[in-house]
């Protein structure tokens, strides 16, 4: 793992923030792999990406579904990238070491999972193979790099 970027939320769902990651890793032109342990959750995500972003349609599917290898973004409740994505999208807010085996991971948590994720942050921190870690707050509609 190259990169781990953290999304603390304060604003919006992570509904509301996977799709404009998913936009620019589309726009990088790398495949993604969106994981969350809650299956509403994937619901809820999978509504947001037909109905955020209208004018930049984003194609998905679900995991184990046909056609999942042929999917840019791939929803699922596991970390088994069928589509070979390379970045990895964790919209529950928990840290899975699944996540080590793709270039990018991008950890999205609320208030809720702030110590997992302070946690998370410390670990990262302490590995020989320390990846470049950035950590990013919401500031009204915008998001900027925090501490």
């Amino acid at each position: 793992m190259k990169r781990v970027d953290f999304y603390q939320l304060s604003r919006d769902p992570a509904e509301r923030v996977v799709p404009l990651i998913a936009r620019a890793t589309k726009n990088a032109g790398e495949r993604a792999l969106v994981v969350s342990g809650d299956a509403e959750q994937i619901d809820r995500i999978d509504k947001a990406l037909w109905e955020m972003l209208p004018d930049a349609f984003l194609a998905h599917g679900r995991a184990g579904e046909p056609h999942a290898a042929r999917q840019p973004l791939l929803l699922s409740m596991s970390c088994e990238a069928e589509n070979e994505a390379r970045f990895i999208l964790l919209a529950d807010g928990a840290w899975r070491d699944e996540a080590f085996a793709f270039e990018r991971a991008f950890l999205i948590f609320g208030e809720s999972a702030l110590d997992g994720a302070r946690a998370c942050w410390r670990m990262l921190g302490e590995r020989e193979d320390t990846p470049d870690r950035h950590f990013w707050l919401q500031d009204g509609s915008k998001w900027r790099e925090g501490p």
